[in-house]
């Protein structure tokens, strides 16, 4: 259906109305609105609002989670209970390992990982993302001892030492083609949760992922409003699919040259497309600074995670105009082992939030998934709470009040940091009815209030 007629709806700012929605847009709010001949769907009072937008995540890792070995965090804290979930995986393949911490066993390279498990080929991922370890098995059927590629890590000797940084497109040539994954059953669940916008903030997309983005948010599979990171220099988008800043890593592991950084911002300003650029560490972001400084920014450029944003750079930021996309459900995931391991100088800095809000810093809540939480509702409350797992408070000057931290997540893809969405006459009739009232959901924010998601005036989740 593209004509919908919502009856007595609880829309912010406002009393209780009926909103027809039309081609895919919001046509009307007001009370008796005419119903003859459109479906009609009774709200009872529950609170009617734009649809949330998940500025980053990335969905073909999310989908390859379902079929991956849990190594972290919840389900495993120890080296033998990752022993045991290796051991349990099944077929008699490869086995793929997601979340991995040091906690479980320290920083693992081969000859660790061997010890826990070498009959079959392991690959586990670090919960960064940022990392995959192999086992012995594993490196010698992708050849790693012949490898070229600068993200696979050497001794003092020159041997591979199984840890491979950023370097998910070598990999993934030398493992078995499979082809990207369904992605299905990762649409609907983000239209559980009242998702109806994405960026996928996966870098450097291959030719074969990027056509199967397309393909997925084409058919349907993925439904909702999608842009993409990733897209190549000189490329654009597709029907349905916007390509939207372009992805630039500053990977910790081995920082550029500001010279270098600043003509690849350079070089995507020329060619009219803004940059996000992944910082997690304070070098990260002040030769970021340093370089937009040199270079400029343009409307779009904005900064993914944020983790650590030093005090004096908030000014930095408003003045120049940059957004940050962030992600406060890492407080909530694993805010205990941030309060042993962060160097304590950087704590006061690890995603902030209300000081970004007051110093006039466009900022939009984000997962990460599948490296963070996926559900918006426990990232909101994490922003609310800032509790890490062992329930101490990481940042209590950071908190936002509930109505804040929802409007991060309401901001148009293209403006993560702008002004939140509303229900209104021309609006995209892209929205969620809650099944109680938006007082009722900010005191304890929780995806079972979700009861319909209205992607393009089409009801793609109701329960």
């Amino acid at each position: 259906m593209t004509d919908l007629l919502i009856r007595d709806a609880e829309v912010p700012g406002g009393p209780r109305t009926d909103v027809l929605l039309r081609d895919g847009v919001v046509a009307a709010l007001g009370r008796g609105l005419p119903a003859a001949g459109i479906p009609v769907l009774d709200a009872g009072g529950g609170a009617l609002l734009p649809g949330l937008h998940d500025h980053h995540l990335h969905l073909h890792a999310l989908a390859a989670e379902s079929n991956s070995v849990r190594c972290g965090p919840p389900q495993v804290h120890t080296a033998a209970e990752l022993a045991r979930a290796l051991a349990a995986a099944p077929g008699d393949g490869w086995i793929r390992g997601v979340g991995y911490a040091e906690t479980i066993a320290g920083l693992l390279d081969s000859a660790a990982l061997d010890a826990l498990h070498s009959v079959r080929p392991v690959r586990v991922q670090h919960r960064s993302g940022a990392l995959w370890i192999l086992n012995s098995a594993a490196a010698h059927r992708v050849g790693l001892d012949f490898a070229s590629d600068p993200g696979v890590e050497r001794d003092t000797a020159g041997r591979a030492t199984g840890r491979i940084w950023r370097a998910d497109t070598w990999l993934r040539s030398r493992l078995p083609d499979t082809g990207p994954p369904d992605l299905t059953a990762v649409g609907a669940r983000l239209t559980r949760y009242g998702i109806t916008g994405i960026t996928d903030a996966t870098p450097d997309l291959s030719d074969e992922s990027l056509a199967a983005l397309i393909a997925a948010a084409t058919s349907g599979e993925v439904p909702q409003r999608l842009a993409l990171l990733g897209v190549p220099l000189g490329r654009t988008g597709a029907a349905g699919v916007t390509a939207g800043p372009y992805k630039i890593v500053l990977a910790d592991s081995g920082l550029p040259d500001i010279d270098t950084l600043a003509s690849t911002v350079r070089r995507a300003h020329e060619l009219d497309r803004p940059v996000a650029v992944h910082c997690v560490s304070r070098e990260a972001l002040l030769l970021l600074l340093a370089a937009f400084d040199e270079v400029g920014t343009v409307p779009g450029d904005r900064i993914e995670h944020g983790a650590v944003v030093p005090a004096e750079s908030l000014d930095v930021l408003r003045r120049l105009g940059v957004s940050v996309v962030t992600q406060p459900g890492f407080l909530a995931d694993r805010g205990d082992d941030y309060l042993r391991r962060v160097d304590p100088a950087d704590l006061p800095d690890l995603y902030r939030c209300r000081s970004m809000v007051e110093a006039g810093v466009g900022l939009a809540l984000s997962s990460d998934a599948p490296y963070g939480p996926l559900d918006p509702w426990q990232v909101i409350a994490a922003a609310v709470a800032r509790r890490a797992p062992d329930g101490r408070v990481v940042g209590a000057g950071e908190t936002l009040r509930p109505p804040e931290a929802l409007r991060r997540y309401l901001a148009p893809l293209h403006d993560p940091g702008g002004r939140a969405r509303a229900v209104a006459p021309g609006a995209a009739a892209d929205l969620i009815l809650l099944d109680r009232s938006l007082t009722r959901l900010l005191a304890e924010p929780t995806a079972e209030a979700v009861r319909t998601t209205i992607i393009r005036g089409r009801i793609m989740f109701d329960r």
